[in-house]
């Protein structure tokens, strides 16, 4: 069918096969074609669900460690390690 959209070539390797299979038992009578787009399809969302949780984990530490190093070096530390660096 035409389409001006990217296509994908993917080989039935082991693994392709194995995740078919199991994708057969969830959805049956789908051909695998279709459980293919299916997989990518839902495991794409999933993945996404766990870059969105990974972030806020992130987020959250950042939050709970803002701050906590103040004071830790005296005004001027910088410019004065910088001093002997060249130029």
């Amino acid at each position: 069918m035409p389409t001006i959209r990217r296509r994908y070539q993917v080989t039935e390797t082991d693994e392709v096969a194995r995740a078919l299979d199991a994708a057969e038992q969830r959805w049956p009578g789908e051909p695998r074609s279709r459980l293919l787009v299916r997989l990518i399809t839902e495991n794409g969302e999933a993945v996404a669900e766990v870059n969105e949780a990974e972030l806020a984990r992130r987020l959250a530490a950042i939050d709970r460690y803002a701050g906590s190093f103040a004071g830790l070096y005296s005004p001027g530390y910088l410019e004065e390690l910088r001093k002997d660096w060249p130029e």
